[in-house]
């Protein structure tokens, strides 16, 4: 549980949240505004304490008397939203080196690193090293803000709405290399997101929070199919649940475990190939 306290006054921002998260997963996190979703997260590299209860994160308990929050946070990379803004330095080289001279590493170190970085995100060095993250595209400063997290390794990556104010081809981009980081490297990944049709193809278990409580998880196939009780909190299932939803209202017999636009177009398929009463 948190509780956030200015004075007198107190508001619950989390409370009794019980959850795992899988080593190596892809976690969303939904729910409306003021669900909690961003406290929930600033808890998970101790930017944020339990008010009561414990957090611990790859073996680390987060509230513990002089726990290494430096450790922790080269282990949980956090990329807020907007994160171009934070870029600063002349070169992209440079922005993405940044985070690992902090960790006092050799300067061959450092060079892998943001080479192997900037590689990641589909920028590489010899291309975009010394150029100006100022001259780049809304999508690949985003990807640049990104690589300065990767470049120190970290083993669980927390993204708050990393997509918001992108169009819909550097979004697709922006998630076909997170899931090359989630895929290739096993780097766990952690989203909060407002786009259900996103996590519905990006995450493998969503957690829907609502006024701070933990009200619904489990998979996206289990959590769309409750379309009502989504609604109860007020989310929208994806375009595609929406539609296979009318169409079984219609009568169309279309299975429940189907979910993505393969599956039920290979279901629509069949359904058209089916000789008709006169």
């Amino acid at each position: 549980s948190h509780i956030y306290s200015s004075g007198s006054l107190q508001k619950a921002a989390l409370v009794d949240i019980n959850l795992e998260i899988q080593s190596g997963s892809c976690v969303a996190i939904i729910g409306i505004t003021g669900s909690g979703k961003s406290t929930l997260v600033q808890h998970f590299n101790g930017l944020l304490r339990p008010t009561a209860g414990t957090v611990i994160v790859d073996g680390i308990d987060t509230n513990t008397k002089g726990v290494d929050l430096v450790e922790l946070r080269h282990r949980v990379g956090m990329l807020f939203r907007f994160p171009e803004t934070q870029l600063f330095e002349h070169t992209v080289f440079a922005d993405v080196a940044f985070g690992p001279k902090r960790m006092k590493l050799g300067r061959h170190e450092i060079r892998t690193r943001v080479i192997r970085a900037l590689e990641m995100v589909g920028l590489p060095a010899h291309d975009y090293g010394q150029r100006s993250p100022f001259d780049l595209s809304g999508g690949q400063k985003r990807r640049i803000a990104l690589a300065g997290i990767l470049a120190m390794t970290p083993s669980i990556l927390v993204l708050d709405e990393p997509t918001v104010g992108l169009d819909a081809d550097a979004r697709t981009e922006f998630y076909s290399y997170l899931r090359r980081v989630q895929q290739e490297y096993g780097v766990t990944i952690i989203l909060v997101s407002h786009d259900m049709a996103e996590v519905a193809t990006l995450a493998d278990w969503l957690i829907v929070l609502h006024n701070g409580h933990l009200v619904m998880q489990g998979t996206p196939r289990s959590i769309f199919a409750q379309g009502d009780l989504l609604r109860k909190w007020g989310l929208m299932p994806p375009p595609l649940s929406e539609l296979l939803t009318e169409l079984r209202k219609e009568g169309l017999t279309i299975p429940q475990e189907v979910f993505t636009l393969e599956e039920a177009y290979a279901v629509l398929q069949d359904i058209c190939k089916k000789p008709r009463l006169a």
